[in-house]
């Protein structure tokens, strides 16, 4: 029987609520066996961003990455928002690495190529298409869609007690840094150690789960199956930034990890929030 681990993503806005923050670190601290953090930093990236004269652009939330972006979000998720999570792990006691996909080579991933999209189409992994009028060529810059992620060495450092706190950037092994999806990297992550341990993954943000009604933060979904997905998303239950993330749950299931939860930041003992199966 494979040891359990679990991997809890957080979010960029719960990385932005000191509260919510100081509770989901010490539940994480908290939680039995071995275990890898994965965060966000998307408000705190906007923030700095503008404080410095750079431009922020989005398409359907996404943000563009260009040069000068590209520095500020490895500033803040490598650095500021990483190595604070970590030092403040060291503080629960826990043995925590802030790392990168470029650290260890543990994930690469190649450029995003530029993608062409119509009014109200879904962009793949992306969500709908966010008001977008006219037929357009996005080109997201330097944005990283993952090939890989290296489930061996990353087991490697957890065997050793290591707690692996993963930034939002990998590498394209040319030596160029991509910005990459926090939710896809949970995703990535818990599928590369699904060969190795018994895994559950957490997505962790400010509402309770999936919501059935977007005004109510009761209305939490408990169960959604691939089926149940895809009529939500006919329906308009499910829209814009839900959709990738759920697409990311259903491609963890698939390959192999074991549960995927969708809850709040506060409650990530796996007793809440809405199951993807």
């Amino acid at each position: 029987m494979k040891e359990k681990l679990t991997v809890i993503k957080v979010g960029g806005a719960v990385v932005e609520d000191e509260e919510q923050l100081s509770q989901l670190l010490k539940d994480f601290s908290a939680i039995e066996g071995r275990k890898v953090l994965v965060h966000g930093g998307g408000r705190r990236a906007t923030k700095v961003a503008a404080a410095l004269g750079v431009e922020t652009k989005m398409v359907n939330g996404r943000r563009i990455t260009d040069a000068d972006m590209l520095e500020v979000v490895t500033m803040v998720y490598g650095g500021l928002v990483n190595k604070n999570m970590v030092a403040r792990l060291q503080a629960q006691g826990i043995n925590a690495l802030g790392l990168t996909g470029a650290d260890m080579n543990v994930i690469r991933s190649h450029k995003r190529p530029p993608i062409t999209i119509t009014p109200h189409q879904f962009l793949p992994s992306q969500g709908r298409s966010g008001g977008v009028s006219t037929t357009q060529s996005i080109d997201f810059g330097f944005v990283g869609d993952v090939d890989e992620a290296d489930g061996e060495m990353l087991q490697t450092l957890i065997e050793e007690g290591v707690t692996p706190v993963m930034a939002p950037l990998t590498h394209d092994g040319k030596g160029n840094l991509l910005n990459t999806n926090a939710d896809t990297i949970a995703a990535e992550t818990a599928k590369a150690l699904a060969d190795y341990y018994d895994v559950t993954l957490i997505y962790s943000f400010e509402k309770k789960g999936v919501l059935r009604n977007p005004n109510d933060d009761d209305s939490v979904i408990p169960v959604i199956t691939r089926e149940d997905f895809q009529r939500y998303v006919a329906d308009g239950t499910v829209a814009g930034g839900m959709i990738p993330k759920l697409e990311n749950a259903f491609d963890a299931i698939d390959a192999g990890v074991s549960r995927v939860i969708i809850t709040l930041a506060t409650a990530i003992d796996g007793k809440h929030g809405t199951v993807i199966k």
